[in-house]
């Protein structure tokens, strides 16, 4: 037995896979879809075998077999909110994603792919960190609004990977630390995590914290709901102003912040306004957190694909590095965080979890 392990995340048109040995990755590719290819299917869940056979002819391609497997492990779906941490694919878990049971995303196929997979090597499948993973303090659920409640849909995987990986490097350990970490993409979440727990979280798929390339994060809500009633917006149209439509888009028609960088280059001074404000936006949601933390900050942590830039790096740092030390750690790790989740539970470094044992 070669001890490996595979590790997989579906996306909507691709499956990214990977396989490990213990410390490193051996081999990986990016599947790409053809829409034609998806569009015989009737919904995700009907593309498993499809998209199983990639992933088994991608192993057979680098000269390895399931059998060769020592674990498998899969992108988290959309489940019930669940604390952090590595938890074994099992049969209720199965089930809610087969049924599609708390909404529909590609990544629900992840714990199915690598429950078929790890069954024809005898092993165990896992998924580590989805974007479920609910760890927020009772305090921090309250809205405002009676019957509305907060909720934490953030980007767990990549952040508690990240916060682990720096603070290793600092010799400090994620479970003893207070860490503010902000994810920055499309959208952006922000964490604050103490002590191994996303306590609160800044959700921008719900319209929280700063705006971004492609959400409007926080409005004004008078003037927001006075906009929906006049232009009589549905809640589809009402979600896509939010998370889609918003933002960057909304006022340069751009959401690649390299062709913002471009148009700033050329004298464009809106933009340059614009993407100014969305640093100066996303430091004071750092600045919140830190609240959160009672100003007791290990590092702040800038991830995601908006850390690339060097201009939103700056300018972000220059106004939260007095709360505590910056790290910049660009893209994201999820692929390796999968791995090295698994390799916490199979050092016996981590007790994994079960699903059907969260209420």
């Amino acid at each position: 037995m070669k001890q490996l392990i595979l590790v997989i995340n579906p996306g909507s048109t691709s499956t990214k896979v990977s396989l490990y040995n213990k410390l490193d990755v051996l081999a990986t590719n990016t599947i790409r879809h053809r829409t034609d290819k998806l569009a015989q299917f009737k919904g995700v869940i009907d593309q498993k075998e499809f998209r199983k056979k990639l992933i088994i002819g991608f192993m057979e391609k680098e000269g390895y077999l399931p059998q060769d497997l020592t674990a498998v492990a899969g992108r988290g779906g959309l489940l019930k909110p669940i604390p952090g941490g590595t938890y074994i694919v099992e049969e209720e878990m199965l089930k809610d994603l087969r049924e599609e049971k708390y909404n529909t995303h590609a990544s629900n196929l992840g714990a199915i792919l690598a429950k078929e997979i790890a069954e024809l090597a005898g092993v165990k499948a896992y998924i580590v960190d989805p974007v479920v993973v609910d760890e927020l303090d009772d305090i921090a659920r309250i809205s405002g609004l009676k019957g509305i409640e907060r909720r934490s849909v953030v980007h767990a995987l990549n952040q508690k990977a990240v916060a682990r990986k720096i603070l290793q490097q600092k010799s400090k350990v994620y479970e003893t630390s207070n860490v503010i970490v902000a994810h920055l993409g499309g959208g952006a979440s922000i964490g604050a995590h103490q002590n191994g727990k996303m306590i609160d979280v800044v959700n921008g798929l719900d319209g929280e914290g700063p705006f971004t390339p492609e959400r409007t994060g926080g409005l004004p809500l008078y003037d927001f709901a006075k906009m929906i009633l006049e232009q009589q917006l549905d809640l589809d149209q009402v979600k896509k102003l939010l998370a889609g439509n918003g933002g960057m888009k909304s006022y340069l028609n751009e959401i690649d912040i390299r062709n913002v960088l471009d148009m700033i280059n050329k004298g464009d001074k809106e933009a340059e306004l614009i993407l100014r404000a969305m640093t100066y936006q996303l430091a004071k949601a750092i600045g919140e957190m830190a609240t959160v933390l009672k100003g007791k900050v290990d590092v702040i942590i800038l991830t995601g694909g908006g850390s690339y830039s060097e201009f939103i790096v700056s300018h972000t740092k220059e106004r939260v590095e007095w709360i505590a030390p910056v790290e910049v750690m660009p893209g994201e790790m999820e692929m390796d965080a999968l791995h090295e989740g698994v390799m916490r539970v199979l050092n016996k470094e981590e007790e994994p979890k079960r699903y059907s044992e969260i209420n």
